[in-house]
Formats: C-alpha cells, sequence, structure tokens
C-alpha cells in the first residue's frame, strides 16, 4: 500500500523555489550559448546566487509566517528569475542594477513581515495619514528639479542618479486606505441611502470622505497624466467597492462614469488624444514618427509576430541597429512582454500569463480565507492592482487598450517597481499566515 505524503506548506515553499533557480541558470546559459557559442560556469553561480536569496526570504517566512501560503513567494520568485533573465538579455548594466533592486526588496519584504507580522491592523489606525502620503508621492513628479517627464507624462522623480516612480508607493497607500475605510462603513454604504427613482443612493456622510481621498489620488494622476495608474486605481476602487458592499450598482454606475470621462479626456487632453490615435492606426504613416505616435505600439505588434509558436530563442530577437540606434523603444520597462514574446514565442508568453493568473488566484484565496473585513479587502485590493497592472501593460503592447506607461509587475526593469511589490507580496503572506492559522485551530477545536 502506498501512503500519500502531505508535505508541510513551508515544505512546499521550499521545493517549489528549485524551478525559479533552473530558470535563471538554464536562461543565463541559453544567452551564453548563443552570445558566444559556449556553456559558461557563470550561469550556475547565477542561479545558485538566485536561490541563496530565496531561501534567506524562504527561513524568515518559516519562522515567522509558518502558515502563510505557500505558493505566492515561489511564484514571485518565478517572475523575477524571468525579469533578471530578460533584461541581462537586453542590457548587462541594467540587468545588475536590477539584481540590486531585487536585493534591495527581499530586505524590505522582510522588513515588512517583522514590523507588522504580530498587528496589521496598526495601518488601519493610521489610514487618512497613509492616503495623504500616497496623494502627496502622486504629485511630487511635477516639482520642479524633482520630476522627470518621460514620453508626455511625469513618472520619475530623479535625486541624482537615483530614479523612483512614485506611484508604484501611492497604489500601496491607497488601497490601504480604501480598505480599512470600507471595513467601517461597508455596512451603511450597502444598506443606507435615500432612494432617489427607484434608485438606492449611499449616505454621503459615509460616501463623501472615499469619493475626496480616491478623487484626489485620482486628479493627481490626470495632472501628472499617468493614466495607465489611474485605470489601475479606478479598478482598484470599483472592485473593493463592490466586495464591501455587494451592491453591482456601484462598479456599474462606475465603469458608465469612467466610459464617458474616458471620452471626454480622449477627446480634449492632447497627449491622451495622441495615445487614442497611435491605438486606433498604428500603421498609419502620418502618426508613425510624431511624439506620442504609434512607432512603439508598431515595433511592439512586429516584435511578437516575429516570434510564432515557439519563439526566436534568446538573444536572437533583434532590438538595435547595427549603429546602435533602437528598434524597440524601451525594451527593458514598457515593452518587454513584447521580447519574451518574440524569443520565448507565444507558449512562452502564455506560461508568463498564467504564472500572474496563478498568483492572482492565490491572492484572491487569502481574501476568502481571511477572518476579518479588513484583511479581507486588503488581500482583494492587492490582488486586483496586480490583475489590472498585468492588463493594461499587456492590453496595452497587444492593441488591446491604449499604450501606457506602466511596468509589468516583478519582470520589467524598474527599482520601484521591484521594491513595492515585494511589499505587497509581503502584506499578502501576512493576512494569509493569520487567517490560515485560524482555519487550522478552527479544525482543531
Amino acid at each position: 500500500m502506498v501512503t500519500a505524503v502531505m508535505l508541510r506548506p513551508r515544505t512546499r515553499e521550499l521545493f517549489a523555489l528549485t524551478p525559479a533557480a533552473l530558470l535563471v541558470t538554464g536562461g543565463f546559459a541559453a544567452i551564453f550559448i548563443q552570445a558566444q557559442n559556449r556553456l559558461s560556469d557563470v550561469s550556475l553561480t547565477y542561479g545558485a546566487a538566485f536561490l541563496v536569496l530565496c531561501l534567506g526570504a524562504h527561513v524568515v517566512i518559516r519562522f515567522a509566517l509558518p502558515d502563510a501560503d505557500p505558493y505566492l513567494f515561489p511564484l514571485a520568485a518565478v517572475l523575477a528569475s524571468v525579469g533578471i533573465v530578460m533584461v541581462y538579455r537586453i542590457d548587462t548594466t541594467l540587468a545588475r542594477q536590477q539584481a540590486q533592486w531585487f536585493v534591495v526588496g527581499l530586505v524590505l519584504f522582510v522588513v515588512t513581515i517583522l514590523a507588522l507580522r504580530r498587528d496589521l491592523h496598526v495601518l488601519e489606525r493610521y489610514r487618512y495619514t497613509i492616503a495623504l502620503f500616497g496623494i502627496g508621492m502622486l504629485l511630487v513628479p511635477r516639482l520642479p528639479g524633482l520630476g522627470e517627464q518621460v514620453n508626455g507624462a511625469y513618472l520619475n522623480i530623479r535625486l541624482g542618479s537615483l530614479k523612483f516612480q512614485p506611484a508604484e508607493l501611492a497604489k500601496l497607500a491607497i488601497v490601504i486606505f480604501l480598505a480599512s475605510y470600507l471595513r467601517d462603513t461597508r455596512q451603511l454604504l450597502a444598506t443606507g441611502g435615500r432612494r432617489v427613482l427607484g434608485v438606492t443612493l449611499p449616505p454621503m456622510k459615509q460616501f463623501g470622505p472615499l469619493l475626496v481621498v480616491w478623487g484626489s489620488a485620482m486628479a493627481m494622476l490626470l495632472i501628472t497624466r499617468e493614466l495607465g495608474t489611474s485605470l489601475m486605481f479606478y479598478g482598484a476602487f470599483l472592485a473593493l467597492l463592490y466586495v464591501a458592499t455587494s451592491r453591482f450598482s456601484f462598479p456599474l454606475v462606475g465603469m458608465v462614469l469612467f466610459l464617458g470621462g474616458a471620452w471626454l479626456i480622449a477627446g480634449h487632453v492632447g497627449h491622451v488624444h495622441q495615445r487614442v490615435l497611435a491605438w486606433e492606426h498604428p500603421f498609419d504613416p502620418a502618426l508613425y514618427n510624431r511624439p506620442g505616435g504609434s512607432y512603439q505600439l508598431a515595433q511592439s505588434l512586429f516584435a511578437q509576430a516575429d516570434g510564432g509558436l515557439l519563439g526566436t530563442g534568446f538573444d536572437q530577437s533583434l532590438l538595435r541597429l547595427p549603429s546602435g540606434a533602437s528598434i524597440l523603444p524601451v525594451p527593458e520597462s514598457d515593452l518587454i512582454y513584447s521580447v519574451i514574446t518574440n524569443e520565448l514565442g507565444l507558449l512562452g508568453a502564455c506560461g508568463l500569463l498564467i504564472t500572474y493568473l496563478l498568483f492572482v488566484a492565490r491572492g484572491l484565496k487569502v481574501a476568502t480565507l481571511a477572518n476579518d473585513s479588513f484583511s479581507k479587502l486588503l488581500a482583494t485590493g492587492l490582488s486586483v492592482v496586480v490583475a489590472l497592472q498585468v492588463f493594461v501593460i499587456v492590453g496595452g503592447v497587444t492593441r488591446v487598450i491604449p499604450l501606457t506607461g506602466v511596468t509589468l509587475p516583478f519582470v520589467a526593469y524598474g527599482g520601484s517597481s521591484v521594491i513595492m511589490n515585494f511589499v505587497l507580496l509581503a502584506l499578502l503572506l501576512i493576512v494569509s499566515d493569520r487567517a490560515r492559522r485560524a482555519a487550522r485551530q478552527g479544525r482543531a477545536a
């Protein structure tokens, strides 16, 4: 008789880290073979270093969050391994920087776990401070001397040689505020208010502060012209509102307002109008080389078509001309999904998207297991933000929606994105540990 062996959650997490390290080793080996026609043992060194860093984080999770979800961290490690390999293939200097940000992200991941594992609800007590800080961070890129304009949008702040995207930090702050505020007011929002023309309107006393904080965040994003992040925030706001109140009318009305606002902005804001025209006519010669035109999107579509089903292979896609001019603009960031599709093909791209789907699914499962409203809403908001961020950038480069400058979580080059996504992961694991421990103790009782 064969007896099934049930591995403990942390043991499953430990074994699940192996594919991530193998991806790093195999990816670098493939790049070295293509570039130098030889197999270098450096790929083994890189894979071992990546595994050691992940094992360090695993040890912290094992002792600090023994009941946390066993798959969230390995899934994030797989995504990060793909990112490091692809960025190295594009630019070795940027890859070294990405590896450094990966280490910093793991450090803040550990710090977040150790600081909040005993009392996650401390975030609730400072919700307005966190919200104001998040809104302030969105405005920083417009400050003279600090902000930097990229392709018509104010995305970064620059401090010497260091660049940072404040919107990555703001997305966590706004989600924390929404989860905390809706936890206290969800019952009143779901059942209160007056009826007008057969529709129950929410009570403005409770709904007003929510609209003020969310509206301020959206206004700051419009001021900085960061439309991709605006869409992320709007989607997270509607998702949390629906989960908190179970009233489908809220997201329905929200979508109607979004469509009306999008039509108005697209017709009257020049930067947005150029993006919409480029989306509608990516191969129009009149729009191709215009600032904010369709060159970036058209090259993205060409690159993905060139990959076919199985891809061209690592280091085989043509990213630059012999003169050094870029064929595919910002391939390490905005268009890294196009590079992945080109070199790994449709199968590789689908594998990446399935990994994201599994990550989001595990995050939403954490939300369903959470035993208090704040944790449930927080896990939902964090999972939805990741899902929307992937949709915005992948939808943009595949011409499903207009292209915006949002990074691909854990994969695209960018220090602020890597760091904040690891903080997001830490928050999900903290919620998961509390929820799974309570469920285990309930079964034992």
